[in-house]
């Protein structure tokens, strides 16, 4: 699973700047609402993205992530299609982030205890 988790991630990093950035993104069902679809992305993403990178720090791993979500906010700021860049989404993506990395590092020093 390690050496197929960086690819996932790269798929998972793509597909998030893409829907976050087309004109008419797709309908999820349940309709949920935009501040808990970037939740889930970016859940996804840090999850992937230490499982991924083992080693890596969590606050580079953080740091990476945020501004990743900083980037798709940027683009959505520029972007023609009328998508709206809102502080407060890059919070959603932050926050997700850290609330996944944070439990990712706990686990680890739960599972090396054991």
């Amino acid at each position: 699973m390690n050496r197929l988790a960086p690819l996932l991630f790269w798929i998972a990093a793509l597909t998030a700047f893409v829907l976050a950035n087309v004109p008419h993104p797709p309908h999820l069902p349940g309709e949920p609402t935009d501040k808990t679809q970037h939740i889930m992305a970016f859940a996804v993403l840090a999850l992937l993205a230490r499982i991924a990178w083992p080693r890596t720090a969590s606050l580079k791993l953080l740091a990476m992530l945020s501004a990743f979500g900083a980037l798709i906010e940027v683009v959505q700021g520029l972007s023609p299609f009328h998508r709206d860049a809102e502080m407060l989404d890059w919070v959603a993506d932050t926050a997700s982030c850290a609330v996944i990395l944070a439990a990712a590092l706990l686990w680890r020093r739960w599972a090396d205890r054991g």
